[in-house]
């Protein structure tokens, strides 16, 4: 694979951004008529109330505000999966997960070359590579540790991050006695040439969309952020020093840190006239996680089938196409976004592809007054728990409550009140539909402590609940 020479990217990100002499007005029309730069950013565990577009009131967010008043908000933007790796599956290959044994969050072994997402599964870049984009895959990949797996085999040109599920802020390598580094390709990163992660994957943004701002580009922003360890710095903790409760004013700054550089993205692509022709997504790879993230006004949390585990901030901005402060109330998953990449950039997915999301754009346009999906599935620990959604109506199998409940989301979007017994016939039409698309899945490929944290985290939860009503000696 040809080598992508690093240049000195700080001149990009500092006070004065360089772009070319061009006016920007010729450079926008030069490019009008040609595919769309894509940029998919996601987040990590961040809630779905902890953005302004979803109603934050204490985490301010007003650059990923912005790109979500530049486009189409998705009230109701599901992932496949509550947990990072399944999830991330699931978007690089518009496919449910669990069809290819990708059902857990893949254990950092570096020397297995069976775990991780199978390699006979074609990935986005690797479609838009072989016609003529320039791919590039920046931050948390997750999606396997052992050499085939990275993103520089897997269609990405250029790849700036780390393997595993989580990384030290700094750079300073971790699991197995340090292995797990920040790596350039094939080169490993010192923790010594390191500012702060997110600051770094911005960078690294910033400096590939300068290189490659005359052919069409897909770049992957994975941030780690706001995912544990809480790691910040004072310039953003400045940004959440009123919020008083310490663990969640951390988790604010790692959150400003994600929205400051999707400021100084958006301000790379408009300085260089191709704002207007790039679809950027943002969204999280699954709701927030149980410390100091906001899921309201949803029930639960990262690793629930609960709303508040599997509904995300979700919003897309293409200015060229898609018109600004749209809100999209129908049900879409982040599986949609493999068949939406591949219409913007007028490429007809081959139908061995047998994708599972769905082109959203005509959706969005009012070209199809439709739902874009007439059911959704989840399925999590090999059917240990499991869920669908089929219009207003959601059953759900949690392993957290040892139950099977049946909701109303019209009425009931906190998923409070269970309806299963006075909906006997529902309830069993809701199962055997599951049961269907579940007689269609494999087994997982390997397994992760899902079950055993779920028995940790009730224990703690039922403990606490009980120590709370007990009385004193001294009362």
């Amino acid at each position: 694979m040809e080598k992508v020479r690093h240049p000195n990217i700080e001149k990009y990100f500092a006070v004065g951004i360089l772009v070319s002499v061009v006016p920007v007005e010729e450079m926008e029309a030069q490019r009008n008529q040609e595919r769309p730069n894509i940029i998919l950013i996601l987040t990590d565990d961040q809630g779905w109330c902890d953005v302004g577009f979803n109603g934050s009131r204490d985490i301010l967010t007003p650059n990923i505000d912005n790109l979500a008043r530049q486009g189409v908000v998705f009230t109701c933007g599901y992932v496949s999966h509550p947990y990072s790796s399944p999830s991330r599956a699931g978007i690089m290959t518009g496919k449910y997960q669990q069809r290819f044994g990708h059902e857990y969050n893949v254990p950092y072994e570096p020397d297995n070359d069976k775990m991780g997402t199978p390699t006979d599964e074609v990935f986005i870049a690797q479609l838009l590579k072989k016609t003529g984009y320039r791919t590039c895959a920046i931050g948390k990949w997750h999606l396997g540790d052992n050499e085939k797996f990275l993103p520089h085999h897997r269609g990405f040109d250029h790849w700036f991050g780390f393997s595993a599920g989580g990384m030290n802020y700094w750079g300073i390598p971790q699991n197995e006695g340090g292995r797990l580094k920040v790596r350039r390709n094939d080169e490993l990163v010192e923790a010594k040439d390191i500012t702060y992660l997110t600051d770094d994957f911005t960078k690294e943004t910033l400096w590939f969309i300068k290189e490659n701002k005359d052919s069409p580009f897909f770049i992957y922003l994975a941030y780690n952020a706001p995912h544990a360890p809480n790691q910040t710095t004072q310039h953003y903790l400045e940004k959440t020093s009123h919020i008083e409760y310490g663990e969640r004013s951390v988790y604010g700054a790692m959150v400003s840190a994600v929205d400051e550089g999707v400021g100084r993205i958006d301000s790379m692509l408009t300085l260089l006239g191709i704002r207007s022709n790039t679809l950027i997504v943002f969204l999280s790879d699954n709701g927030g996680r149980v410390e100091s993230a906001d899921n309201r006004p949803y029930r639960g949390h990262k690793g629930m089938l609960f709303e508040g585990g599997i509904r995300v901030p979700f919003c897309m901005s293409w200015p060229e196409q898609i018109p600004p402060d749209m809100r999209y109330d129908k049900p879409v998953i982040s599986l949609d976004l493999f068949a939406t990449f591949l219409s913007a950039a007028n490429i007809t997915p081959n139908k061995e592809l047998d994708l599972d999301g769905v082109n959203l754009l005509p959706f969005i346009r009012g070209e199809n007054k439709e739902a874009p999906h007439n059911i959704l599935y989840w399925r999590v620990a090999g059917g240990e728990e499991y869920a669908i959604r089929k219009g207003d109506f959601k059953l759900v199998k949690s392993a957290y409550k040892n139950k099977t409940f049946l909701f109303n989301l019209k009425v009931d979007e906190m998923e409070i009140n269970d309806i299963s017994s006075e909906n006997p016939e529902l309830f069993a039409e809701m199962g055997k539909l599951y049961q269907e698309w579940n007689n269609k899945l494999v087994m997982p490929l390997w397994t992760d402590p899902h079950l055993d944290n779920v028995k940790k985290e009730q224990k703690a939860l039922l403990d606490t609940r009980t120590k709370s009503m007990s009385r004193t000696e001294n009362k």
